[in-house]
């Protein structure tokens, strides 16, 4: 009886974590698609670099700064979205707090 009362529960957190792990699966091909376009774009001044007698650590540190910078800049405005997200839904959701990790775990209080 209790897994029939738990049901709609169990199935909206197994939907949820799918759509999470397809954000991420996302998140990570977007950083890949980025990384790629940024070396696709120079790849002559990085062949130019090379023949000229770069090191292979300045080569790799030019090719990954920019894109370490905007992974930066994509990372901070996220956070702040999160965080302004987590306090949106603290104040609709029912005794949820947007410090706490496990409002989803939570036990039914019986004193109802």
């Amino acid at each position: 009886m209790l897994g029939e009362a738990f049901l709609p529960a169990r199935a909206a957190t197994i939907a949820l974590s799918a759509f999470g792990l397809l954000a991420v699966m996302l998140a990570v091909t977007g950083i890949y698609g980025l990384a790629a376009y940024s070396v696709s774009r120079r790849v002559r001044e990085i062949g130019i670099r090379i023949a000229v007698g770069a090191q292979p650590w300045h080569v790799l540190q030019f090719v990954l700064g920019r894109t370490s910078l905007l992974l930066s800049i994509g990372l901070c405005v996220g956070l702040a979205l999160s965080l302004a997200a987590s306090q949106l839904l603290s104040s609709i959701v029912y005794q949820a707090s947007s410090r706490d990790p496990l409002v989803c775990w939570r036990p039914p209080s019986p004193w109802y």
